[in-house]
């Protein structure tokens, strides 16, 4: 078997795609890339053999190898999924894969001039949990009737990381696209539409004293063409471990998962209880997504669909921070 050879930049979500890929058959790690000696040490201990450098560009420039693996500050996306895609490299990247649409509209041109050859994925992982493939399922069966609305919470719990962390010094910190963007992509993925429209508004109430200089709570109401009208907040200082919430109310039946557990909601009489559905509303790792990628590399199936609605999620995180900035409603551009 040819085995595809890959590099990993950023061993912090990186390290789950170490794991992962250590345990396909299909696929060599070649090269690591990290900024911090002390974890590309703990890969020098496990993995012999394995190139290790604190240049990412040295391991993208790196002739053998394939694929390469982003999971470095969001901020160094851009330029690596660049470098990466002009020496036709195939692309697995955490989200935000970019952070603005002249950098979005620059790695479409060169996917599109590949005509799906090189694969692109960004990892929004939660589409990988059984609950919300489940989910999908139902919604695709039409279980639902019309859907008419959708409410999704993004709680993140972890204060420190914007108070203290890396994130704290990016300019323009969108927790938007830093977290709520995986409401975004559970809304459009499960229910197959598109907003047109949406208005947003923010606080940064909770970081109020702290280096963080941006909204830490945004919420997003979003219009559709067929009337539906979806909620997306994403609150990163809030005093709740991290978690999500997802709301679906359609006609025939309604979707529920919060503290509670994930439900359904089949009648409007309140002796009738909710059937609660025992699936896991998370993923197993942060790199559930990557066999499925590493398969696809050895395929001659493109990927020019799947990587568009990458690009839809990031077309609706852009128009929600313009909104935001401008405190009006924003039509939503898509790249």
């Amino acid at each position: 078997m040819n085995k595809i050879k890959v590099g990993i930049i950023g061993l912090g979500v990186g390290s789950k795609y170490l794991e992962t890929l250590s345990r396909l058959i299909n696929c060599e790690i070649s090269c690591v890339s990290d900024l911090s000696d002390r974890k590309l040490l703990q890969v020098k201990k496990r993995f012999k053999g394995v190139k290790l450098t604190k240049q990412a560009s040295r391991l993208i420039a790196d002739p053998e190898i394939e694929a390469v693996f982003i999971a470095s500050y969001d901020h160094f996306h851009y330029s690596q999924i660049i470098e990466s895609l002009k020496r036709g490299k195939h692309v697995f990247v955490e989200k935000p894969f970019c952070r603005n649409m002249t950098e979005a509209n620059h790695i479409k041109r060169l996917l599109d001039k590949g005509k799906g050859r090189i694969k692109f994925m960004s990892n929004l992982v939660l589409r990988s949990a059984p609950l919300y493939q489940w989910l999908k399922d139902q919604v695709d069966h039409a279980k639902f009737g019309d859907i008419y609305a959708v409410d999704g919470e993004y709680l993140y719990g972890r204060i420190h990381k914007i108070t203290e962390g890396w994130r704290g010094n990016v300019k323009d910190y969108s927790v938007i696209q830093g977290g709520g963007i995986h409401l975004i992509d559970l809304m459009l993925w499960i229910t197959g539409q598109r907003p047109n429209s949406l208005m947003s508004i923010g606080n940064r109430i909770a970081t109020k004293g702290s280096k963080f200089r941006y909204p830490d709570y945004v919420v997003s109401n979003l219009n559709f063409s067929t009337g539906m009208i979806a909620r997306i907040s994403a609150n990163f200082g809030c005093v709740h471990p991290h978690q999500h919430i997802l709301r679906i109310f359609g006609t025939k039946q309604t979707f529920l998962y919060d503290d509670k557990g994930p439900r359904i909601y089949r009648t409007r009489n309140p002796k009738d209880s909710a059937k609660f559905i025992k699936l896991s509303p998370h993923p197993r790792t942060k790199g559930d997504l990557i066999p499925e990628f590493v398969s696809s590399l050895g395929s001659r199936r493109t990927f020019k669909h799947q990587y568009q609605t990458f690009f839809d999620d990031l077309s609706v995180c852009f128009a929600s921070d313009r909104s935001l900035h401008k405190n009006a409603k924003e039509k939503v551009i898509y790249i």
